[in-house]
């Protein structure tokens, strides 16, 4: 039984497949000492949209350093999607000599087709592994099992891909006893984390009698990741007394410890929700990395996407009851609590003719009895946030607005208000999100009229070291305040601010 590292390639998701020099360095070295066979160091592609780092796309002088610092067989793992079998021999060539093994990611339903794309890769000496997909759900696909026959002419391995992280030991050694029946070339597994089953999965492959498994250093991969290449070592070091340096294991995985710290790989719970549904990794993974969604709101994703409708809720469309020459439009953040009494001053001295719109719950209960229009927009799972804010439910007033039908996140409206809430036609100021809380308050004051736009409380993390979650939302909004200005809304910020496309004013000049 071999093990295959594949944490360059499948640790890239998160990196965008660039990593430090000195940490591949460290890689090979540890990984020259241990009981590994295969490194998967990357893809090869095509030119495709948008940036991906040097190993996604191994170009020559990348596999030449590895070549140079690795004393184990290399692998590069193709995406069939995106390969067609006329480009393998350019694609390829520069790979002779240095690559031993060429794996194919593979969606069951291409299986017939990725046979003509190994056949092409097999024809240059090259091992190939059919890295097949969605495994949870093979049994889906009705000529999958019969189609299974084609691939020993061309594959030297099969992986079983539990791609949702969500299958258990009884599904292994089922799906295992299929394919065995079928084919006779060697059979791996690849099993991700979401339900941490990554190592008993594993181990129950290997003593069904797999060939080869995966893992990575420190789990790092897609999405939750993978089985830790640290803990299959442990774990076959103790049970069947594999010789593993553990010095050099140990210095490995520190570094990409280290590494983790900035990245946050691993299970959580909407992993865990998408793993045991079986539904797809790359919406979670890009949700987890929002500041505004809350747990709740991706749970309530995943269960859309899993009863496959397209939100959960439906509302009335937001309709104009009292036009409003002037807007308030007021943030979460703390200059607007230090300054409540001339804010709430300055919004008097227009005698009605404001509107307040809450962008954020979170300042919203000291502005409450005000008398005047007040919008609070409910992105995401702000309702929760305004049950909170709202002890006394009874006593809030206003119209929640949320963002067209259908979103992304589904929908959550406290019951008790549910009678209160609309939702938008369409935000037309921005192809930015227009399920953010910054985008519906906008759309807002230019749904009922305004004329004079203001701001309060849209510090931008003023004097605050920013990680990556404030870094983007700071964008997000600044991208939506300079959409708003090109379309002929300018917003002046009463209160302090660091977002250069708030027009910065101040309060006290009004009063």
């Amino acid at each position: 039984m071999k093990i295959l590292d594949c944490t360059i390639r499948d640790g890239g998701y998160y990196t965008n497949w660039d990593f430090d020099s000195d940490l591949i360095k460290t890689y090979f070295e540890a990984m020259n000492q241990l009981p590994i066979e295969y490194l998967e160091v990357g893809y090869r592609s095509p030119k495709l949209e948008g940036y991906y780092g040097e190993y996604f796309y191994c170009p020559t002088s990348v596999l030449k350093k590895m070549s140079g610092l690795s004393e184990k067989k290399l692998v590069i793992i193709l995406n069939e999607k995106d390969i067609d079998a006329s480009i393998v021999e350019e694609l390829l060539t520069p790979c002779l000599g240095i690559i031993t093994m060429v794996r194919l990611a593979i969606d069951p339903k291409n299986l017939i087709r990725a046979v003509g794309l190994a056949a092409e890769v097999k024809k240059m000496g090259f091992e190939v592994g059919f890295n097949v997909m969605y495994m949870s759900k093979w049994k889906e696909q009705p000529d999958f099992a019969s189609s299974l026959q084609k691939v020993d002419a061309v594959a030297d391995y099969f992986y079983m891909v539990d791609s949702y992280g969500g299958v258990y030991p009884s599904d292994v050694k089922e799906t295992y006893k299929m394919v065995k029946s079928k084919i006779n070339c060697k059979i791996g597994f690849h099993g991700h984390n979401n339900l941490e089953l990554g190592l008993i999965n594993t181990l129950t492959a290997i003593e069904c009698g797999v060939d080869i498994v995966d893992a990575t250093v420190t789990g790092m991969g897609r999405g939750a990741g993978n089985l830790k290449t640290e803990l299959l070592l442990t774990a076959l070091n103790a049970k069947f007394e594999l010789e593993v340096n553990f010095n050099h294991l140990s210095e490995v995985s520190d570094r990409f410890v280290k590494l983790q710290k900035s990245y946050e790989w691993g299970t959580s719970l909407p992993y865990m929700v998408s793993g045991a549904n079986s539904l797809p990794q790359k919406d979670v993974m890009d949700w987890v990395g929002k500041q505004y969604y809350s747990i709740n709101s991706i749970l309530r994703a995943l269960k859309n996407k899993k009863d496959n409708v397209q939100d959960n809720i439906k509302l009335p469309k937001f309709e104009v009851d009292q036009s409003f020459d002037n807007v308030l439009i007021l943030g979460g953040g703390p200059t607007a609590i230090s300054n409540v009494d001339v804010i709430i001053e300055f919004i008097e001295s227009f005698k009605g003719n404001i509107a307040i719109i809450h962008a954020s719950s979170r300042n919203s209960l000291r502005f409450s009895q005000v008398e005047t229009s007040h919008y609070y927009c409910l992105a995401g799972n702000e309702g929760n946030r305004l049950i909170k804010v709202f002890k006394e439910i009874a006593a809030f007033k206003g119209c929640c607005i949320l963002p067209p039908y259908p979103r992304k996140m589904g929908t959550f409206v406290p019951q008790s208000i549910e009678h209160l809430a609309q939702e938008l036609e369409e935000v037309n100021f921005t192809s930015l999100h227009n399920d953010s809380h910054t985008a519906l308050a906008i759309q807002t004051a230019i749904n009922i009229g305004a004329t004079n736009f203001f701001a309060a409380g849209y510090d931008g993390y003023r004097n605050v070291s920013l990680g990556t979650k404030e870094q983007e939302l700071f964008m997000e909004n600044e991208t939506l305040f300079s959409d708003a200005r090109k379309n002929g809304v300018e917003i002046k910020s009463l209160t302090p601010t660091s977002y250069n496309n708030l027009v910065a004013e101040s309060i006290f000049a009004y009063l």
